[in-house]
């Protein structure tokens, strides 16, 4: 066995990964990464209370590479209606993306993530809060009009559901989905737009 005391927690995490590839998310257990590893189960637990935890940090670290891209484009300095049509493009083109180039662990981190309902939500409102904050920008700028930005991020990723969530996947290769997205951001701009004193 390899040394534990080199045992890292991104280490476990990578190799969970691996796991998880390799076996599913009903089939993979503490045991099989311990033995990728090389070290006892009780190594990995050390920094992972159960599998539980080892679960859900995995699942936060694959939606963290999600989210953590956006960043940059929520906090741009572009004009917020761009920032928000760049912010849900490259959202819906990452998701259709790693379905199409890696369909089974996609599968796999989908069916992870909805065991771990803790780290989807935590991940949903980052999500949320990112796009709360281009609105934020868009009415200070006076480019948006609305009452509560907080409110209008959450449902921007509620509108575009379709074209992110792992839910909607089956429809992602159907034709026209770009004009389809193209559309439904259109008209969520305009009803953020401000609109002229009558």
């Amino acid at each position: 066995m390899s040394d534990a005391t080199a045992l890292t927690a991104d280490r476990i995490l990578d190799t969970a990964e691996e796991v998880l590839r390799r076996y599913g998310p009903a089939k993979a257990t503490v045991l099989d990464v311990a033995r990728a590893l090389g070290v006892s189960h009780g190594s990995v637990y050390r920094h992972f209370a159960s599998k539980a935890a080892l679960r859900d940090a995995v699942a936060e670290r694959w939606l963290a590479r999600i989210s953590t891209p956006l960043i940059e484009v929520a906090t741009g300095a572009d004009p917020a209606p761009q920032r928000l049509r760049r912010w849900l493009a490259e959202l819906s083109g990452t998701k259709r993306r790693r379905a199409r180039e890696d369909p089974e662990l996609f599968d796999n981190f989908h069916q992870l993530a909805t065991l771990a309902e803790g780290a989807v939500a935590t991940h949903l409102e980052i999500l949320a809060g990112q796009l709360s904050l281009i609105v934020a920008d868009g009415v200070t700028a006076g480019e948006f009009s609305v009452p509560d930005p907080a409110v209008a991020g959450r449902a921007l990723l509620q509108a575009t559901a379709r074209f992110h969530h792992p839910a909607h996947r089956a429809e992602w290769s159907e034709p026209g989905l770009d004009e389809d997205m193209e559309a439904v951001v259109s008209l969520l701009l305009d009803g953020l737009r401000t609109r002229p004193e009558s």
